[in-house]
């Protein structure tokens, strides 16, 4: 999950977006719009924002709370892998969840700016 760990400036506003049909976010997912409507980020792009909520097999028109993603913050999450290799300032890619950070360098988006060990689980904080 990315949660907002270390901002400069304005606290993060709240929005209310549409999610595609039918998909399934989870609190602190990574997420793009895509057709007009909030889908999950894919390992090597950038997300948009992040959620602030979660749904189940969302019904069309479902709405939920994100902040939009801002290169003034630094995220918290949670490497999915042992990442023996990690280092500051290299870029990583996100897992298929949407949810973590990989071990991942080729395509990276996540800048890593810090991180507190090099196990699957381990606290890493990222920016976009």
């Amino acid at each position: 999950m990315f949660q907002p760990y270390k901002r400069n400036g304005q606290p993060d506003s709240v929005e209310y977006l549409e999610v595609t049909a039918n998909e399934t976010v989870a609190l602190g997912e990574a997420l793009v719009i895509s057709s007009g409507k909030l889908t999950k980020c894919g390992a090597t792009t950038a997300p948009t924002y992040i959620a602030m909520g979660s749904v189940t097999s969302a019904p069309s028109g479902t709405k939920i709370p994100v902040i939009r993603v801002s290169k003034d913050v630094i995220y918290e999450s949670q490497l999915s892998v042992d990442s023996s290799s990690i280092a500051i300032g290299a870029a990583y890619t996100l897992s298929s969840d949407g949810l973590k950070v990989t071990a991942t360098t080729t395509s990276g988006v996540a800048e890593c700016v810090g991180f507190e060990g090099k196990k699957a689980g381990d606290k890493v904080f990222v920016r976009f």
